[in-house]
């Protein structure tokens, strides 16, 4: 018999054993930090939402009377028009559990409404450059994208194609900002953005 291959075997057995055991803890854990954190959430009455910071879309900033026989610009245009009507808010990286906390119960159904308004505005501004970029109109298309990364995206084409925009234009500097704005955002898309950027700048 090979007791070292026996010994080693058992050895391995006891270390996945115990391992298997501690992330079991660790979800236990996890779970029961979610449910007292849930249930103080639960008792948290409405709160003001003034210090939210809310989106107002500059539609007469962007190229409006370009591709206005594109069906795809237009109705990116048409679901910019209607969002100018609501209110929007950048909530990436909130939880619903966060939300109320922070916010209320109460405030739930509203602040999730925000959230995917903002959703829909980062996707259709991305959605509407790549027609621009596709077309030609390679600077018209950044104005649209800057805006969304000042409102903190996590779009990563939106960081990607004006990375690629700036530096096919000299200003590669301008990565540096973009990295930036990336290193803070709450996503979970935040270090695969600042990574990739980070390759483009040549700073791996």
């Amino acid at each position: 018999m090979n007791f070292g291959f026996l010994g080693a075997f058992i050895l391995f057995t006891l270390i996945i054993s115990y391992n298997l055991k501690k992330q079991a803890r660790r979800n236990r854990r996890n779970e029961q930090d979610f449910w007292t954190r849930e249930n103080q959430a639960n008792s948290v009455r409405r709160k003001p939402l003034d210090n939210l910071i809310y989106i107002r879309i500059p539609l007469e900033q962007f190229p409006t009377h370009l591709l206005n026989d594109n069906s795809t610009v237009l109705e990116c245009i048409e679901t910019l028009e209607t969002l100018t009507a609501q209110k929007i808010v950048n909530l990436t990286g909130w939880s619903n559990t966060d939300l109320k906390l922070e916010y209320g119960t109460a405030n739930i159904t509203v602040l999730s409404e925000y959230d995917q308004n903002y959703t829909l505005l980062v996707r259709t501004l991305q959605k509407w450059a790549d027609e621009l970029i596709d077309a030609g109109y390679e600077k018209e298309a950044s104005t649209i994208m800057e805006f969304a990364v000042s409102t903190n995206t996590d779009v990563g084409n939106t960081y990607y194609r004006l990375a690629d925009y700036w530096i096919s234009h000299g200003e590669s500097f301008q990565v540096e900002r973009l990295i930036h704005t990336a290193e803070g955002l709450r996503s979970s898309n935040r270090n695969a953005i600042v990574r990739h950027l980070k390759e483009k700048r040549g700073l791996t």
